[in-house]
């Protein structure tokens, strides 16, 4: 009955924004057209459609907020004025009653608040969708007196999720039977994307492990902070982590007047977002002004805090080595090169014309090229790269759709901070190193130092394995050795009949030769 409900208000608020002649115009069954003739009489739809989109799902619920967050980043599937609109949805939620934080934190300690804490803060710092973050002292232990944050769980987030994602999961199955650009949009590979991420974010001990990396991987770097994850305070339900104190990045003017330099802020934004691209393959992939603060610590002054990391993305040596290559040439103006590596990776059909998409690419970076550097924006590039590789049906990885997202994300808060920043400048020599160090003696002494244990063990022991190998051959192997002489004798024994045979036709000549010559005389 709750479904059914729920499945009623949704089909409201679809009426209510005239969302059902933003998705049934694009249906193939006539009845459905005229259906949507009929229910948009006397409704005013003057307002743009990305709008009335944006707002639906506000109305709709946190779970739909979210699911239009991830659906903003398929801009490889969107009409661009509707990935817009959704790029600016937020997380508006009101925060839940402090009574239930304090009741599922003592749930996950199993002891009273007062015995874990000396001072909570019943106000809670920041409310979003998933969870919200509540400030607190530390009473006991290796970490009493330490001032922590502490991370609840929404309350029953589970079910209302599942039941919202059965309802996504059936109207994406609508959608891609009965409307003309079902297959194109891959609605059902979207919602379960989208189920991946939910429920990667409701286990608040897997975002902690997500933190721990990125802090390892960073410490090097002294460019950004990221919270220490207080393990013997860690659940599924609740995450407690260091405190950090700082301002939040676009209070542009206030970080300005304490005296932040923010070009510098900017630049170190491009760095630390490559580093962990190209060097870590594991990046911080929610990098939205709601998660990026500036320390005012004296101690840590100017540097970046990152925050939240329910979403982070993964590239192996093959995305990293073809993604630094892809760069590479697009700043040479190689795009020859880019499309040869399009094919090579196997992103389109393998029968594609180089020439013509080398053409393609070249139509959609020339312009771009041709502006002041501080004009190209590399996050417009690539989503016009999206949309010229529908006409090559170039299969997106999703792994680099959380890239691009992330990429545009620090464009815009590099921008936002720094209007004369050159991204593309501020890239091009990182990646070069990189692809130097990639190709360079110093891989090379890497990649032996890593695998010398591995040679150590083998190199004594293989002399032993190549006796026992020669010594016992193995049944299967001395058959079709077995076959692969029987076959080399018959073919011997053909040979031989052709040699003779060849011997005697020659012989046979020369007898004739003889004859004739002995006739003649």
């Amino acid at each position: 009955m709750t479904r059914l409900f729920r499945g009623v208000f949704i089909v409201w608020v679809v009426l209510r924004y005239g969302l059902d002649e933003l998705v049934l115009s694009s249906f193939r069954h006539p009845t459905l057209r005229l259906l949507t003739r009929l229910v948009s009489i006397g409704r005013n739809l003057d307002s743009p459609r990305g709008e009335r989109l944006r707002e639906a799902l506000e109305r709709l619920g946190p779970i739909f907020v979210k699911f239009g967050q991830v659906l903003s980043t398929r801009r490889d599937l969107l009409p661009p004025d509707i990935a817009d609109e959704l790029a600016r949805l937020q997380d508006r939620v009101p925060p839940f009653p402090s009574a239930v934080a304090v009741a599922t934190i003592e749930r996950a300690f199993g002891k009273p608040l007062d015995a874990v804490f000396t001072h909570f803060d019943q106000v809670p710092v920041a409310s979003a969708s998933i969870a919200q973050v509540h400030f607190a002292t530390l009473r006991d232990g290796r970490h009493g007196g330490r001032e922590v944050a502490v991370k609840v769980l929404r309350p029953n987030m589970r079910p209302v999720i599942e039941k919202d994602l059965s309802l996504m999961r059936t109207m994406a199955g609508w959608v891609e039977k009965l409307s003309a650009d079902g297959k194109r949009l891959k609605p059902r590979e979207v919602v379960a994307e989208f189920d991946k991420y939910l429920h990667d974010e409701l286990d608040l001990l897997r975002e902690a492990a997500n933190a721990a990396q990125l802090r390892r991987n960073m410490q090097g770097l002294d460019l950004v902070l990221i919270p220490e994850m207080l393990w013997d305070y860690c659940h599924t339900e609740v995450m407690v982590m260091e405190r950090m104190h700082g301002l939040p990045i676009n209070k542009v003017d206030e970080l300005r007047r304490r005296g932040v330099d923010i070009p510098k802020l900017a630049r170190d934004g491009v760095t630390i977002f490559f580093t962990q691209v190209f060097r870590d393959g594991f990046f911080h992939a929610d990098m939205h002004p709601g998660n990026i603060q500036v320390s005012v610590d004296p101690a840590t002054f100017g540097r970046y805090i990152s925050l939240d990391f329910g979403i982070v993305g993964t590239l192996t040596e093959f995305d990293k080595e073809y993604l630094a290559q892809n760069f590479t040439a697009f700043f040479r103006r190689d795009y020859k090169r880019v499309a040869e590596l399009h094919i090579e990776s196997g992103w389109v059909p393998p029968d594609t014309r180089v020439d013509e998409l080398e053409s393609a690419i070249r139509a959609v970076c020339e312009p771009y090229f041709d502006r002041p550097l501080k004009e190209i924006s590399l996050g417009m590039v690539l989503m016009r790269l999206f949309q010229t590789s529908r006409r090559f049906q170039v299969e997106i990885q999703p792994q680099l759709v959380l890239l691009q997202k992330t990429l545009l994300n620090i464009e815009g808060l590099g921008r936002d901070l720094d209007p004369e920043l050159d991204l593309w400048n501020t890239a091009k020599p990182f990646l070069e190193k990189w692809m130097v160090e990639q190709i360079g003696p110093q891989k090379l002494l890497q990649q032996l130092k890593a695998e010398a244990p591995h040679y150590a063990k083998l190199l004594p022991a293989l002399p032993r394995l190549v006796h026992d190998f020669l010594q016992h051959k193995p049944h299967e192997l001395r058959r079709e050795l077995d076959e692969l002489l029987t076959e080399q004798r018959r073919t011997n024994r053909l040979l031989q009949g052709i040699v003779w045979g060849g011997v005697g036709f020659l012989i046979g000549l020369m007898l004739m030769q003889v004859l004739t010559r002995v006739r003649l005389w």
